[in-house]
């Protein structure tokens, strides 16, 4: 099984073909969704004459609904082989994202449309992400789940280098619709990627009726809860998420509107930065051999949670651009590196049998966490003022660092995958 896997490769161990295969997918349909980043809020504006609340609700109303329709899915996928499942949700986002580009040209697209593929492709999302992850600990040994979750990472922050501003060039020339359709064209090339991996997938061991039960749909959520070092890291991440993402539209509006950046300044605020995504991911491996993957955690958690306090003293001009540049730089730079070892640490503290509900619950939490705390932070903008809203905000991220795990938790023995490498 170790037959192939030089240790002096540039990149780190050669993980196989197989999983070569699904890291290209992942690569591939990312840069679409970066490609498409914005798409869906321009369709609306521009061809529907969407106002604001509607413009809102595509993307916390459909987050929303799509983590309430994911929920059942959960223990659907744990009982199932998952490459056909990743299979199915990639040609199910394909397909209800190639209904907008259709419905455009025949003039029949409505916002109810719009609405109703956010909620799909939202809820296909976090069912890929959740069979993904089980499939991966199946594939590979426990080992090398760190460096394969740093080069999904280090995957990720690429995408969102290149994706948006050639995406932005394409709605230039083409128009929104275009990235959509590209958007559904790179989940069909990831649907046939994964479709190319070959070999075996074992059944897995413990089967169930097909029906999910109700006590089924909350599996995922006791085991985190009873687990010591998952449960803290939990709150940690849902917390941390949601705050981060919901002063991004009060930071749109201060910087496009009251400071009068150009959109394009907007944009490199946050592309430049995202460059220490690469060099986050690519440093993990070796931070935690050097240091101890505990260690690690806890380091990087705490220090990610010092730099959103910064935009709350964000001011026009030169000054401005590079204080947002430099707060976000350091904030991806910390979550580079705290991500792929934060989702190895979960594989590692949960069983096989469990893995998709975990992943679920896990998903599910942060995504409606985010929507939520959006909204809620959408009202405190409009009651306090942006910078006020965004100062709080930082201030409550400073507390995050509590709810990291303070001890050091033994990985659960587990035997290899089977033989999966050429």
């Amino acid at each position: 099984m170790r037959s192939g896997r030089g240790r002096g490769h540039v990149l780190g161990p050669r993980l196989g073909r197989r999983f070569g295969w699904l890291w290209a997918a992942y690569g591939t349909s990312a840069l679409g969704t970066w490609l498409a980043f914005g798409a869906f809020p321009l369709i609306a504006v521009q061809v529907l004459d969407a106002g604001p609340a509607e413009v809102a609700a595509l993307s916390s109303v459909g987050a929303a609904v799509g983590a309430a329709v994911a929920v059942p899915l959960g223990p659907w996928v744990e009982f199932r082989r998952k490459r056909p499942v990743l299979i199915g949700m990639d040609l199910a986002r394909c397909a209800a994202l190639l209904t907008v580009p259709v419905a455009f040209a025949c003039g029949a697209l409505t916002f109810p449309q719009l609405l109703l593929v956010s909620v799909v492709v939202a809820a296909a999302d976090i069912t890929f992400r959740t069979a993904s992850g089980a499939y991966l600990k199946t594939l590979l040994p426990g080992e090398d789940l760190l460096v394969a979750n740093a080069r999904f990472e280090s995957t990720t922050w690429t995408t969102t280098i290149v994706g948006p501003p050639l995406g932005g060039a394409a709605i230039g020339f083409l128009g929104p619709v275009a990235t959509v359709l590209a958007d559904a064209v790179s989940y069909l090339l990831s649907a046939l990627g994964i479709r190319a991996m070959g070999g075996h997938e074992p059944r897995p061991e413990h089967r169930r009726a097909a029906r999910v039960r109700a006590g089924d749909l909350l599996d995922g959520w006791r085991h985190i809860l009873a687990d010591a070092a998952l449960r803290p890291l939990f709150f940690n991440t849902a917390l941390f998420n949601g705050l981060v993402m919901a002063v991004e539209p009060l930071l749109a509006v201060l910087m496009l509107g009251r400071f009068g950046f150009a959109p394009w300044q907007y944009g490199l605020a946050f592309a430049v930065p995202s460059l220490a995504g690469l060099a986050g991911s690519r440093l993990a491996r070796p931070l935690v051999t050097r240091f101890g993957r505990h260690r690690v955690l806890v380091v990087s958690g705490a220090l990610r949670a010092l730099w959103p306090v910064g935009l709350a003293f964000l001011g026009p001009g030169t000054g401005g651009l590079l204080l947002v540049m430099g707060v976000e730089l350091g904030l991806i730079f910390c979550c580079a590196v705290f991500n792929p070892v934060c989702a190895t640490y979960r594989l590692e503290r949960t069983a096989p049998d469990r893995v998709a509900r975990t992943l679920s619950a896990w998903t599910v939490t942060t995504r409606s966490s985010t929507a939520l705390l959006t909204a809620v932070w959408g009202v405190l903008g409009g009651l306090l003022g942006p910078r006020t809203a965004i100062g709080l905000a930082g201030v409550l991220v400073l507390t995050t660092p509590l709810l990291l795990p303070r001890r050091t938790a033994t990985p659960l023995s587990e035997p290899d995958p089977a033989p999966n490498r050429p």
